[in-house]
């Protein structure tokens, strides 16, 4: 069953609740900006840990294309090797 409230009769009970209203209302944002603040917070340390991360990332990656570079060049040897020698043998 619903329950009816009753309406604030005289001005000073209507402004005293849209004090408390508006009270409550404050309350609530300053609760929702410091959860804000909070969590802004949070994302910069993750965004920082991110770009650590994709630093890391590249460097791999740089060291992985130089080593590849070197094996490439390996190879090139060898397979010039293996050419004069098929050819020293004919």
């Amino acid at each position: 069953m619903a329950q009816i409230l009753p309406f604030p009769q005289t001005p000073e009970e209507r402004l005293r609740a849209a004090l408390r209203g508006l009270d409550m209302a404050l309350a609530a944002q300053k609760e929702a900006f410091a959860d804000f603040r909070a969590n802004l917070s949070a994302l910069g340390g993750a965004v920082s840990g991110l770009k650590a991360s994709l630093h890391d990332y590249r460097g791999a990656l740089d060291d992985t294309a130089r080593d590849l570079r070197a094996a490439q060049s390996s190879a090139r040897r060898l397979e010039a090797t293996a050419e004069r020698w098929v050819e020293s043998a004919y």
